[in-house]
């Protein structure tokens, strides 16, 4: 299985999905630890990370994937949103929160 679709196979498979440096409980830079925090004030609880520090494949394909050269990058419902400026703006207008409640439960 090559790297592109092993990170398909990672966004198909969870509804909220971050590449992130580190994971959730430790954050291993500030805008990986932003997109956590906005993330979780939106209420997410099945929140699925992958760190991309344990895995320089993902770390540079995930960049190709979503054609976007930085970490961390959100994808919700199998579409790639963003990376944590992004992240901050949707939280900031509602709009983050209104992508989420209109994933499947």
């Amino acid at each position: 299985m090559s790297t592109q679709e092993r990170i398909q196979q990672i966004v198909n498979s969870h509804a909220v999905v971050l590449f992130m440096k580190g994971n959730a409980q430790f954050p291993m830079c500030g805008f990986s630890g932003r997109a956590v925090q906005i993330l979780k004030a939106c209420g997410v609880s099945d929140l699925f990370t992958v760190d991309v520090l344990q895995d320089e494949e993902i770390r540079q394909g995930v960049k190709e994937f979503a054609n976007w050269p930085t970490i961390p990058q959100l994808y919700i419902g199998g579409e790639f949103i963003g990376g944590s400026d992004i992240m901050m703006e949707m939280y900031q207008s509602g709009e983050l929160k209104q992508v989420l409640a209109e994933l499947p439960q």
